[in-house]
Protein backbone atom coordinates (compact mmCIF):
# COMPACT_ATOMS: atom_id res chain seq x y z
CA UNK A 1 0.00 0.00 0.00
CA UNK A 2 2.49 2.73 1.23
CA UNK A 3 4.77 1.94 -2.41
CA UNK A 4 1.52 2.41 -4.40
CA UNK A 5 0.68 6.00 -2.45
CA UNK A 6 4.50 6.90 -3.40
CA UNK A 7 3.90 6.12 -7.40
CA UNK A 8 0.98 8.11 -7.08
CA UNK A 9 2.54 10.89 -5.09
CA UNK A 10 5.25 10.44 -7.70
CA UNK A 11 2.81 10.45 -10.95
CA UNK A 12 1.27 13.81 -9.49
CA UNK A 13 4.43 16.07 -9.03
CA UNK A 14 6.10 14.82 -12.73
CA UNK A 15 2.97 14.82 -14.54
CA UNK A 16 2.50 19.00 -14.12
CA UNK A 17 6.54 19.17 -14.87
CA UNK A 18 6.35 17.14 -17.84
CA UNK A 19 2.97 19.27 -18.92
CA UNK A 20 4.74 22.86 -18.06
CA UNK A 21 7.96 21.99 -19.40
CA UNK A 22 6.57 20.72 -23.16
CA UNK A 23 4.23 23.57 -23.39
CA UNK A 24 6.00 26.78 -22.24
CA UNK A 25 8.31 27.48 -25.37
CA UNK A 26 11.52 28.97 -24.43
CA UNK A 27 11.27 33.10 -25.58
CA UNK A 28 14.35 33.77 -28.07
CA UNK A 29 15.63 37.64 -27.04
CA UNK A 30 14.68 38.88 -30.07
CA UNK A 31 11.65 38.47 -29.56
CA UNK A 32 11.31 40.04 -26.29
CA UNK A 33 13.05 42.80 -27.36
CA UNK A 34 10.73 43.56 -30.17
CA UNK A 35 7.69 42.56 -28.32
CA UNK A 36 8.94 45.67 -25.68
CA UNK A 37 10.06 47.95 -27.82
CA UNK A 38 6.61 48.19 -29.64
CA UNK A 39 5.27 49.03 -25.60
CA UNK A 40 7.88 51.35 -24.63
CA UNK A 41 8.06 54.99 -25.17
CA UNK A 42 10.85 56.71 -26.88
CA UNK A 43 12.31 58.27 -23.55
CA UNK A 44 13.19 55.24 -21.80
CA UNK A 45 13.60 52.63 -24.96
CA UNK A 46 17.28 52.44 -23.80
CA UNK A 47 16.81 51.88 -20.48
CA UNK A 48 13.97 48.81 -20.68
CA UNK A 49 16.52 47.92 -23.82
CA UNK A 50 19.24 47.32 -21.30
CA UNK A 51 17.14 45.51 -18.44
CA UNK A 52 15.62 43.22 -21.17
CA UNK A 53 19.35 42.49 -22.53
CA UNK A 54 20.54 41.63 -18.83
CA UNK A 55 17.42 39.81 -18.14
CA UNK A 56 17.77 37.64 -21.23
CA UNK A 57 21.26 36.71 -21.19
CA UNK A 58 20.73 35.65 -17.55
CA UNK A 59 17.93 33.32 -18.85
CA UNK A 60 19.80 32.18 -21.95
CA UNK A 61 23.02 31.33 -19.44
CA UNK A 62 20.48 29.50 -17.29
CA UNK A 63 18.47 27.80 -19.76
CA UNK A 64 21.23 27.01 -22.13
CA UNK A 65 23.46 25.16 -19.65
CA UNK A 66 20.97 22.22 -19.16
CA UNK A 67 18.64 20.19 -21.69
CA UNK A 68 15.25 19.41 -20.81
CA UNK A 69 15.89 15.75 -20.42
CA UNK A 70 18.88 16.83 -17.71
CA UNK A 71 16.43 18.97 -16.14
CA UNK A 72 13.92 16.38 -16.11
CA UNK A 73 16.69 13.73 -14.97
CA UNK A 74 17.21 16.00 -11.66
CA UNK A 75 13.91 16.42 -11.09
CA UNK A 76 13.32 12.66 -11.15
CA UNK A 77 16.04 12.20 -8.91
CA UNK A 78 14.56 15.01 -6.09
CA UNK A 79 11.60 13.00 -6.34
CA UNK A 80 13.34 9.60 -5.56
CA UNK A 81 15.39 11.35 -2.96
CA UNK A 82 11.96 12.84 -1.26
CA UNK A 83 10.01 9.34 -1.53
CA UNK A 84 13.10 7.59 -0.21
CA UNK A 85 13.25 10.00 2.49
CA UNK A 86 9.97 10.37 3.69
CA UNK A 87 10.21 6.70 3.70
CA UNK A 88 13.60 6.85 6.09
CA UNK A 89 11.39 9.36 8.35
CA UNK A 90 7.88 7.05 8.71
CA UNK A 91 10.41 3.95 8.96
CA UNK A 92 12.02 5.98 11.76
CA UNK A 93 8.75 6.90 13.02
CA UNK A 94 7.58 3.51 13.35
CA UNK A 95 10.32 2.30 15.21
CA UNK A 96 9.58 4.35 17.74
CA UNK A 97 6.21 3.93 18.63
CA UNK A 98 7.57 0.18 18.98
CA UNK A 99 9.61 1.11 20.85
CA UNK A 100 7.59 3.40 22.95
CA UNK A 101 5.21 0.16 23.61
CA UNK A 102 7.56 -2.01 24.72
CA UNK A 103 9.03 0.69 27.48
CA UNK A 104 5.52 2.09 28.54
CA UNK A 105 5.19 -0.83 30.75
CA UNK A 106 8.30 0.25 32.90
CA UNK A 107 9.36 3.58 32.31
CA UNK A 108 6.41 5.11 31.54
CA UNK A 109 3.56 6.08 34.40
CA UNK A 110 0.22 7.41 35.28
CA UNK A 111 0.08 11.26 35.77
CA UNK A 112 -1.34 11.59 39.38
CA UNK A 113 -1.43 15.37 41.34
CA UNK A 114 -2.06 15.07 44.69
CA UNK A 115 -2.85 11.24 44.58
CA UNK A 116 -5.29 12.22 41.83
CA UNK A 117 -4.86 10.18 38.55
CA UNK A 118 -5.00 12.59 35.85
CA UNK A 119 -4.03 10.45 32.79
CA UNK A 120 -3.14 6.54 32.76
CA UNK A 121 -0.17 5.06 31.56
CA UNK A 122 -2.30 3.91 28.32
CA UNK A 123 -3.36 7.90 27.89
CA UNK A 124 0.12 9.29 28.40
CA UNK A 125 1.01 6.43 25.71
CA UNK A 126 -1.27 7.66 23.14
CA UNK A 127 -1.05 10.87 23.86
CA UNK A 128 2.63 10.54 23.15
CA UNK A 129 1.95 8.66 19.69
CA UNK A 130 -0.94 11.26 18.62
CA UNK A 131 2.16 14.16 19.18
CA UNK A 132 4.67 11.66 17.08
CA UNK A 133 2.03 11.40 14.27
CA UNK A 134 0.97 14.93 13.79
CA UNK A 135 5.10 15.65 13.71
CA UNK A 136 5.66 12.90 11.40
CA UNK A 137 2.65 14.48 9.11
CA UNK A 138 4.46 17.98 10.06
CA UNK A 139 8.02 16.93 8.56
CA UNK A 140 6.64 15.52 5.24
CA UNK A 141 4.86 18.26 4.42
CA UNK A 142 7.77 20.30 5.20
CA UNK A 143 9.45 18.46 2.81
CA UNK A 144 6.69 18.43 0.50
CA UNK A 145 6.49 21.68 0.35
CA UNK A 146 10.47 22.66 -0.31
CA UNK A 147 10.61 19.97 -2.65
CA UNK A 148 8.18 21.53 -4.86
CA UNK A 149 10.08 24.81 -5.57
CA UNK A 150 12.87 23.29 -6.43
CA UNK A 151 11.59 21.54 -8.77
CA UNK A 152 9.41 23.72 -10.59
CA UNK A 153 12.91 26.28 -10.82
CA UNK A 154 13.96 23.66 -13.07
CA UNK A 155 11.62 24.80 -15.66
CA UNK A 156 11.20 28.42 -17.32
CA UNK A 157 7.18 27.65 -17.74
CA UNK A 158 7.26 27.14 -13.34
CA UNK A 159 10.21 29.36 -12.72
CA UNK A 160 7.21 32.06 -11.10
CA UNK A 161 5.44 29.36 -9.71
CA UNK A 162 8.59 28.37 -7.91
CA UNK A 163 9.43 31.27 -6.86
CA UNK A 164 5.58 32.19 -5.04
CA UNK A 165 6.30 28.87 -3.33
CA UNK A 166 9.52 29.75 -1.94
CA UNK A 167 8.06 33.28 -1.07
CA UNK A 168 5.73 31.54 1.01
CA UNK A 169 8.11 29.94 3.29
CA UNK A 170 11.11 32.84 3.25
CA UNK A 171 8.83 36.03 3.63
CA UNK A 172 7.23 34.52 7.13
CA UNK A 173 10.61 33.20 8.37
CA UNK A 174 12.07 36.20 7.01
CA UNK A 175 9.26 38.40 9.19
CA UNK A 176 9.55 36.71 12.07
CA UNK A 177 13.43 36.43 12.20
CA UNK A 178 12.87 40.83 11.83
CA UNK A 179 10.74 40.84 14.26
CA UNK A 180 12.25 38.75 16.98
CA UNK A 181 15.79 40.59 16.27
CA UNK A 182 13.53 43.91 16.76
CA UNK A 183 12.09 42.83 19.67
CA UNK A 184 15.40 41.83 21.28
CA UNK A 185 15.40 45.22 23.69
CA UNK A 186 12.35 44.60 25.09
CA UNK A 187 12.51 41.09 25.60
CA UNK A 188 15.63 42.10 27.88
CA UNK A 189 13.50 44.90 29.50
CA UNK A 190 10.68 42.42 30.23
CA UNK A 191 13.23 39.80 31.47
CA UNK A 192 14.80 43.02 33.81
CA UNK A 193 11.25 43.42 35.44
CA UNK A 194 10.87 39.88 36.27
CA UNK A 195 13.69 38.97 37.69
CA UNK A 196 13.73 42.07 40.07
CA UNK A 197 9.78 41.19 40.70
CA UNK A 198 10.73 37.94 42.10
CA UNK A 199 13.69 38.63 44.03
CA UNK A 200 11.35 41.25 45.79
CA UNK A 201 8.67 38.63 46.24
CA UNK A 202 11.23 36.40 47.45
CA UNK A 203 11.86 38.76 50.34
CA UNK A 204 8.82 39.70 51.29
CA UNK A 205 8.24 36.43 51.63
CA UNK A 206 11.24 35.97 53.87
CA UNK A 207 9.99 38.40 56.19
CA UNK A 208 6.38 37.19 56.19
CA UNK A 209 8.06 33.92 57.11
CA UNK A 210 9.56 35.24 60.11
CA UNK A 211 6.59 37.13 61.24
CA UNK A 212 4.28 34.43 61.37
CA UNK A 213 6.72 31.86 63.26
CA UNK A 214 7.19 34.95 65.76
CA UNK A 215 11.22 35.38 64.86
CA UNK A 216 10.15 38.70 63.82
CA UNK A 217 8.43 40.90 66.35
CA UNK A 218 6.30 43.97 64.65
CA UNK A 219 4.15 46.29 67.28
CA UNK A 220 0.75 46.52 66.51
CA UNK A 221 1.18 44.03 63.54
CA UNK A 222 -0.18 40.20 64.44
CA UNK A 223 1.25 36.77 63.47
CA UNK A 224 -2.01 35.88 61.69
CA UNK A 225 -1.71 39.14 59.64
CA UNK A 226 2.37 38.05 57.97
CA UNK A 227 0.46 35.31 55.19
CA UNK A 228 -2.46 37.41 54.01
CA UNK A 229 -0.41 40.54 54.07
CA UNK A 230 1.98 38.76 50.99
CA UNK A 231 -0.61 37.10 49.34
CA UNK A 232 -1.88 40.87 49.22
CA UNK A 233 1.35 42.80 48.75
CA UNK A 234 1.93 39.75 45.76
CA UNK A 235 -1.10 40.51 43.90
CA UNK A 236 -0.66 43.96 43.96
CA UNK A 237 3.27 43.72 42.78
CA UNK A 238 2.28 41.28 39.89
CA UNK A 239 -0.33 43.61 38.76
CA UNK A 240 1.97 46.28 39.03
CA UNK A 241 4.42 44.12 36.90
CA UNK A 242 1.84 43.45 34.24
CA UNK A 243 1.34 46.94 33.69
CA UNK A 244 4.75 47.47 33.08
CA UNK A 245 5.68 44.92 30.62
CA UNK A 246 2.22 45.21 28.72
CA UNK A 247 3.54 48.56 26.51
CA UNK A 248 6.15 45.70 25.62
CA UNK A 249 4.42 43.55 24.27
CA UNK A 250 4.18 42.84 20.79
CA UNK A 251 1.23 44.23 19.06
CA UNK A 252 0.01 45.74 22.30
CA UNK A 253 -1.22 48.45 20.79
CA UNK A 254 -3.27 46.62 18.05
CA UNK A 255 -7.15 46.79 18.07
CA UNK A 256 -7.00 42.57 18.36
CA UNK A 257 -4.88 43.05 21.61
CA UNK A 258 -7.15 45.85 22.88
CA UNK A 259 -10.77 44.16 21.93
CA UNK A 260 -9.35 40.78 24.06
CA UNK A 261 -8.33 43.34 27.01
CA UNK A 262 -11.76 45.01 26.64
CA UNK A 263 -13.55 41.84 26.55
CA UNK A 264 -12.19 40.17 29.86
CA UNK A 265 -12.48 43.28 31.87
CA UNK A 266 -16.13 43.29 31.04
CA UNK A 267 -16.07 39.39 31.93
CA UNK A 268 -14.49 40.17 35.48
CA UNK A 269 -16.92 43.13 35.89
CA UNK A 270 -20.13 41.42 35.25
CA UNK A 271 -19.14 38.20 36.43
CA UNK A 272 -17.04 38.64 39.41
CA UNK A 273 -19.18 41.05 41.63
CA UNK A 274 -20.32 38.76 44.86
CA UNK A 275 -16.34 37.30 44.28
CA UNK A 276 -14.83 40.54 44.63
CA UNK A 277 -17.50 41.38 48.00
CA UNK A 278 -16.30 38.04 49.58
CA UNK A 279 -12.46 39.22 48.67
CA UNK A 280 -13.00 42.23 50.43
CA UNK A 281 -15.07 40.93 53.24
CA UNK A 282 -12.30 38.05 53.65
CA UNK A 283 -9.60 41.11 53.96
CA UNK A 284 -11.59 42.83 56.33
CA UNK A 285 -12.72 39.70 58.24
CA UNK A 286 -8.72 38.97 58.30
CA UNK A 287 -7.98 42.48 59.47
CA UNK A 288 -10.59 42.30 62.13
CA UNK A 289 -9.31 39.07 63.80
CA UNK A 290 -12.71 37.61 65.34
CA UNK A 291 -11.20 34.03 64.74
CA UNK A 292 -8.39 31.81 63.94
CA UNK A 293 -8.23 28.21 62.52
CA UNK A 294 -8.68 25.83 65.25
CA UNK A 295 -10.96 28.29 67.46
CA UNK A 296 -14.36 27.20 68.60
CA UNK A 297 -16.69 30.03 67.64
CA UNK A 298 -20.03 30.34 67.16
CA UNK A 299 -21.61 31.56 63.51
CA UNK A 300 -25.73 32.34 62.76
CA UNK A 301 -26.55 29.83 65.04
CA UNK A 302 -24.00 27.35 64.24
CA UNK A 303 -21.31 26.27 66.79
CA UNK A 304 -18.47 24.65 65.24
CA UNK A 305 -14.00 24.58 64.76
CA UNK A 306 -12.43 26.98 62.22
CA UNK A 307 -11.10 24.40 60.19
CA UNK A 308 -10.68 26.53 56.79
CA UNK A 309 -10.27 30.46 56.32
CA UNK A 310 -9.25 32.13 52.78
CA UNK A 311 -10.50 35.17 51.28
CA UNK A 312 -13.55 33.81 49.81
CA UNK A 313 -15.18 31.63 52.72
CA UNK A 314 -14.93 30.13 56.17
CA UNK A 315 -15.68 26.42 56.90
CA UNK A 316 -16.63 25.30 60.21
CA UNK A 317 -16.95 21.48 61.75
CA UNK A 318 -19.25 20.97 64.19
CA UNK A 319 -19.25 18.02 67.09
CA UNK A 320 -20.74 16.18 65.02
CA UNK A 321 -18.57 16.13 62.05
CA UNK A 322 -20.58 17.83 59.88
CA UNK A 323 -18.77 21.03 57.87
CA UNK A 324 -20.33 24.42 57.37
CA UNK A 325 -19.37 26.74 54.42
CA UNK A 326 -20.29 30.90 55.19
CA UNK A 327 -19.40 32.98 52.59
CA UNK A 328 -17.17 35.77 54.27
CA UNK A 329 -20.21 38.13 53.35
CA UNK A 330 -22.20 36.35 55.31
CA UNK A 331 -19.44 36.64 58.33
CA UNK A 332 -18.83 39.94 58.36
CA UNK A 333 -22.89 40.79 58.52
CA UNK A 334 -23.35 38.52 61.68
CA UNK A 335 -22.61 37.92 65.01
CA UNK A 336 -19.57 36.00 66.05
CA UNK A 337 -19.10 34.31 69.26
CA UNK A 338 -15.37 32.72 70.04
CA UNK A 339 -14.90 30.54 72.97
CA UNK A 340 -11.91 30.68 72.50
CA UNK A 341 -10.63 34.35 73.58
CA UNK A 342 -11.22 33.51 76.85
CA UNK A 343 -8.76 30.91 77.40
CA UNK A 344 -5.64 32.66 76.60
CA UNK A 345 -3.25 32.71 79.18
CA UNK A 346 -4.02 36.17 81.01
CA UNK A 347 -7.93 35.20 80.79
CA UNK A 348 -9.74 33.21 83.95
CA UNK A 349 -11.30 30.72 81.30
CA UNK A 350 -14.86 30.22 79.74
CA UNK A 351 -18.02 30.46 81.90
CA UNK A 352 -20.02 27.09 81.47
CA UNK A 353 -23.37 26.56 83.10
CA UNK A 354 -26.26 24.69 84.34
CA UNK A 355 -29.52 25.47 85.62
CA UNK A 356 -32.00 23.36 87.59
CA UNK A 357 -34.83 24.57 89.30
CA UNK A 358 -35.97 23.08 93.14
CA UNK A 359 -39.25 23.94 95.20
CA UNK A 360 -38.74 26.73 98.33
CA UNK A 361 -38.64 23.60 100.53
CA UNK A 362 -35.35 22.85 100.23
CA UNK A 363 -32.63 25.74 101.65
CA UNK A 364 -30.99 27.80 98.88
CA UNK A 365 -27.88 27.35 101.28
CA UNK A 366 -28.26 23.19 100.58
CA UNK A 367 -29.04 23.82 96.99
CA UNK A 368 -25.46 25.99 96.73
CA UNK A 369 -23.32 23.40 98.27
CA UNK A 370 -24.54 20.46 96.29
CA UNK A 371 -24.18 22.09 92.92
CA UNK A 372 -20.41 23.90 93.59
CA UNK A 373 -19.44 20.26 94.71
CA UNK A 374 -20.90 18.46 91.81
CA UNK A 375 -18.88 21.42 89.53
CA UNK A 376 -16.05 20.73 91.65
CA UNK A 377 -15.57 16.83 91.26
CA UNK A 378 -16.44 17.68 87.24
CA UNK A 379 -13.43 16.83 85.35
CA UNK A 380 -11.87 20.08 82.91
CA UNK A 381 -13.34 22.25 85.51
CA UNK A 382 -10.72 24.81 87.20
CA UNK A 383 -10.59 24.88 91.02
CA UNK A 384 -9.65 28.42 90.70
CA UNK A 385 -11.21 30.67 89.29
CA UNK A 386 -13.86 28.41 92.41
CA UNK A 387 -17.75 27.74 90.79
CA UNK A 388 -20.41 30.12 91.81
CA UNK A 389 -24.29 29.64 91.49
CA UNK A 390 -26.76 32.40 90.60
CA UNK A 391 -30.22 32.61 91.05
CA UNK A 392 -31.52 33.79 88.37
CA UNK A 393 -35.63 33.29 88.45
CA UNK A 394 -37.97 33.02 91.62
CA UNK A 395 -41.65 31.64 90.04
CA UNK A 396 -44.36 30.98 92.15
CA UNK A 397 -43.23 27.45 92.97
CA UNK A 398 -39.86 26.97 92.66
CA UNK A 399 -36.64 28.93 92.27
CA UNK A 400 -34.19 28.73 89.45
CA UNK A 401 -30.22 28.36 90.65
CA UNK A 402 -27.71 28.66 88.21
CA UNK A 403 -24.07 26.79 88.08
CA UNK A 404 -21.11 28.86 86.46
CA UNK A 405 -17.63 27.16 86.56
CA UNK A 406 -14.63 27.72 84.35
CA UNK A 407 -12.77 25.80 81.71
CA UNK A 408 -10.07 26.35 79.28
CA UNK A 409 -10.68 22.73 77.41
CA UNK A 410 -12.78 24.65 75.12
CA UNK A 411 -13.07 22.01 72.23
CA UNK A 412 -14.49 19.30 74.59
CA UNK A 413 -17.50 21.79 75.94
CA UNK A 414 -20.25 19.11 74.95
CA UNK A 415 -18.41 16.35 77.40
CA UNK A 416 -17.44 18.62 80.02
CA UNK A 417 -21.69 19.87 80.11
CA UNK A 418 -22.50 15.94 80.36
CA UNK A 419 -20.00 15.30 83.00
CA UNK A 420 -21.29 18.08 84.68
CA UNK A 421 -25.29 17.03 84.57
CA UNK A 422 -24.44 13.73 86.41
CA UNK A 423 -22.36 15.04 88.79
CA UNK A 424 -25.12 17.19 89.71
CA UNK A 425 -27.52 14.82 89.81
CA UNK A 426 -25.50 12.09 91.96
CA UNK A 427 -25.21 15.35 94.25
CA UNK A 428 -29.05 15.32 94.64
CA UNK A 429 -29.42 11.90 95.00
CA UNK A 430 -26.58 11.44 97.64
CA UNK A 431 -28.33 14.66 99.54
CA UNK A 432 -31.95 12.99 99.54
CA UNK A 433 -33.06 15.54 97.35
CA UNK A 434 -35.57 15.25 94.46
CA UNK A 435 -34.75 17.36 91.60
CA UNK A 436 -38.53 17.56 90.46
CA UNK A 437 -40.31 21.08 90.78
CA UNK A 438 -43.87 21.69 91.67
CA UNK A 439 -45.98 22.47 88.46
CA UNK A 440 -49.56 23.18 89.03
CA UNK A 441 -52.69 23.30 86.63
CA UNK A 442 -55.60 25.16 87.50
CA UNK A 443 -58.63 23.46 86.10
CA UNK A 444 -61.87 25.82 85.43
CA UNK A 445 -65.38 23.66 86.26
CA UNK A 446 -68.55 24.90 84.38
CA UNK A 447 -71.13 23.77 86.36
CA UNK A 448 -74.60 23.72 84.91
CA UNK A 449 -77.83 23.57 87.24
Amino acid sequence: MKQIIFLLLTVFMLTPILLTAQEAPVTSSEEITEETSESITAENAEQVADENLLETEKEEIYVERLSFYQRLAIAAAIVLGLVLLIRLIWFLFKRLEIKLEHSSKNKIKSLIINKFTILSAKQVVKIIEQILRIIKYLLTAVLFFIALPIIFSLFSATREFALTLLSYIINPLKDIALNTLHYIPNLFKIAIIVIITRYVLKALNFFADKIEKGKLVLRGFYTEWAAPTYKILQVLLWAFTVALIYPLLPDSNSSAFRGVSVFIGIVFSIGSTSAIGNLVAGLVITYMRPFKIGDRVQIKEITGFVVEKNLMVVRLKTNKNEYVTFPNLIILSSNIINYNTSTDEDEEGLIIFAEVTVGYSTPWQEIHDILINAALKTEHIQKKPKPFVLQTKLEDFYACYQINCYTKDVSIIPRINSLLYENIQNGFREAGLDMTSAHYRVIAANNED
